[in-house]
């Protein structure tokens, strides 16, 4: 839309989502990052914070003057504060949702019609909306007032009895992977929305939870045949060699399920009579076999450091050598990728960090840029309001 107070002047080429307009009223980390990946994708985004601002930005940081996590999933956006209790705020809102194509928020069930700002009030404004909400349990169901957190959900739904080692603690999974997977949820729940706009001319709501995100992760293990006993085994890690392992210096994680993976670890540890014996020659059987075979794998890769056999596996035997976060900024895969992009930042500079985990080849999408301010654009945002001339009533 020419002359849209949502034209933020994106640099570089553009994406699939290019001309896609976006209110991120989420929080955290699941709404905001979903966000962030349809930025990735050339999507012009405006995050709309209370005057106190997402809790995010208060999280702890190394990082003097921002907040790490607040940088890592809020890039490529513009920022606006919004008290949406208010009035005229509230009005602010609904002029920009008369112009938006999406509209994302984590508010529990009830607060959006607290707020006057749930679907149908807001579809009235503008029947193209796509209206995603992102909760802790979903719409219905006993829990649905609940707040929501990924270890929460991490916990509830058996991830973290999984995680811990059998008969022991349950251990949580760092890294925010329930809300990570929902963000994915979210791009891609939107994205199909938009496409099914195209042909329907309407909108619609789009509902993400972490409660289906983690469940969703889990669907190997989600499977109950008739007649079967309710409880069994449902791990999926298939034990014995696959796995972290000792070297002499350093850990290395190995794979070798198929048999020719197995015959090329063995080969190349020196353990040919391990590969030659018929009780090793399935992964079921190695599993079972498991205090047999490891002894001797331990042995033969206490002879050489973790990035030694990494390197001596080569394309023969899937391993990693376990690194800290921090090397994979200067690692040759990373760089050849272009995973990582250097971001200019009014108070760091610049600073490193992930840039479109998606590759399109003829619409790769703009250069990423600098998550907002506090506010940062509240006052561009409302001058444009006030130059488009649009009213600012609620809704009829």
């Amino acid at each position: 839309m020419t002359g849209s107070i949502f034209d933020s002047g994106r640099s570089g080429p553009p994406g699939p989502l290019s001309g896609v307009r976006v209110l991120d009223l989420s929080a955290y980390i699941a709404g905001p990052y979903g966000c962030a990946l349809l930025a990735d994708q050339g999507a012009d985004v405006i995050k709309v914070e209370p005057p106190d601002g997402d809790n995010l930005r208060n999280y702890p940081s190394t990082l003097a003057d921002e907040s790490r996590a607040f940088l890592g999933v809020n890039r490529s956006k513009r920022g606006v504060t919004l008290n949406l209790k208010d009035d005229d705020d509230r009005a602010v809102l609904y002029r920009l949702v008369r112009e938006a194509d999406v509209l994302v928020h984590n508010f529990r069930p009830g607060v959006p019609e607290r707020l006057a700002i749930d679907f149908p009030t807001l579809s009235a404004l503008n029947p193209r909306l796509i209206y995603c909400a992102v909760t802790g349990y979903g719409e219905t169901g006993p829990l649905k007032d609940k707040a929501g957190y990924d270890q929460v959900l991490q916990t509830m739904t058996g991830m973290c009895t999984l995680q811990g080692k059998r008969g022991g603690a349950p251990e949580i999974i760092y890294g925010s992977v329930v809300d990570y997977y929902a963000a994915a949820l979210l791009a891609a729940g939107v994205s199909s929305a938009l496409f099914e706009r195209e042909r329907s001319g309407e909108g619609q709501f789009v509902g993400v939870s972490l409660l289906r995100s983690a469940l969703t992760m889990q669907s190997a293990r989600m499977v109950w045949a008739e007649g079967e006993a309710l409880d069994i085994g449902r791990d999926m890690r298939s034990g014995g060699v696959t796995g972290l392992h000792p070297t002499r210096e350093g850990w290395l994680y190995v794979s070798a399920n198929t048999p020719r993976f197995w015959q090329a670890l063995c080969a190349l540890t020196g353990l040919d009579a391990l590969a030659a014996d018929p009780r090793y020659d399935s992964v079921r059987k190695r599993a079972v076999h498991a205090d047999e075979i490891l002894p001797q794998l331990h042995a033969a890769l206490a002879t050489r450091d973790a990035l030694d056999w990494e390197a001596r596996f080569g394309d023969a035997v899937p391993c990693a050598a376990a690194r800290a976060v921090e090397d994979m900024f200067e690692h040759p895969q990373v760089l050849a990728e272009e995973i990582v992009a250097t971001i200019d930042h009014p108070r760091l500079g610049s600073y490193r960090g992930v840039s479109r985990p998606i590759r399109f080849g003829r619409t790769p999408g703009p250069a990423p840029f600098a998550a907002p301010g506090l506010g940062e654009h509240s006052d561009a945002v409302r001058v444009a309001l006030d130059d488009a001339g649009r009213d600012n009533d609620g809704p009829a």
